[in-house]
């Protein structure tokens, strides 16, 4: 939703100029999730409720302090009716922190599951390949067949057994 991303962009840049970061990520995130549930937003709809008994039912779920600059936000966003859009904030906020990191989010798609050690040798390596630091995580695809597909932004490196018989079957028909 175009809309929606033009609602959410100010208030990440708002949170990252404030000066949170990769601290208050796991926060934000958090706040994203709980944002995402239809009855707490429903509750939040409720003219009778107001944005601090919100953010009190927020705070609770959440179960750790928020910082500070995490609080604030939440109650600027729970002011202006924008609990929807949280995840969507949450998604540009990390953008932001990953662009300033220097890191990027890969996802990687296995025919497999992967353990710890084989998704350290694989991060190793795609870290090399893509030329920067990664947050990896995995999904498991069995229709793969074999190997894995990596996304990693717009950029994507398919070695699965799928789509080298997808590419078998393109020659063969061409």
């Amino acid at each position: 939703m175009a809309e929606l991303a033009t609602i959410a962009r100010p208030y990440a840049e708002a949170l990252f100029k404030a000066g949170a970061g990769a601290a208050e990520l796991p926060h934000v995130n958090a706040l994203a999730a709980i944002a995402a549930d239809a009855r707490l937003r429903q509750f939040a709809d409720n003219p009778k409720v107001g944005a601090a008994q919100v953010q009190d039912v927020i705070a609770s779920i959440v179960g750790t302090p928020l910082s500070p600059k995490v609080a604030s936000f939440l109650h600027e966003v729970l002011d202006n009716g924008r609990l929807a859009a949280l995840p969507e904030i949450a998604a540009q906020f990390k953008a932001l922190v990953n662009a300033q990191t220097g890191v990027s989010d890969a996802t990687i798609e296995s025919a497999f599951p992967i353990d710890g050690a084989q998704l350290g040798d694989v991060k190793a390596a795609l870290e090399k390949r893509f030329g920067r630091k990664l947050n990896t995580s995995v999904v498991h695809r069995p229709e793969l067949i074999g190997g894995i597909r990596v996304v990693v932004g717009d950029e994507v490196l398919d070695t699965s057994v799928a789509a080298r018989l997808q590419q078998m079957k393109t020659a063969l028909v061409a």
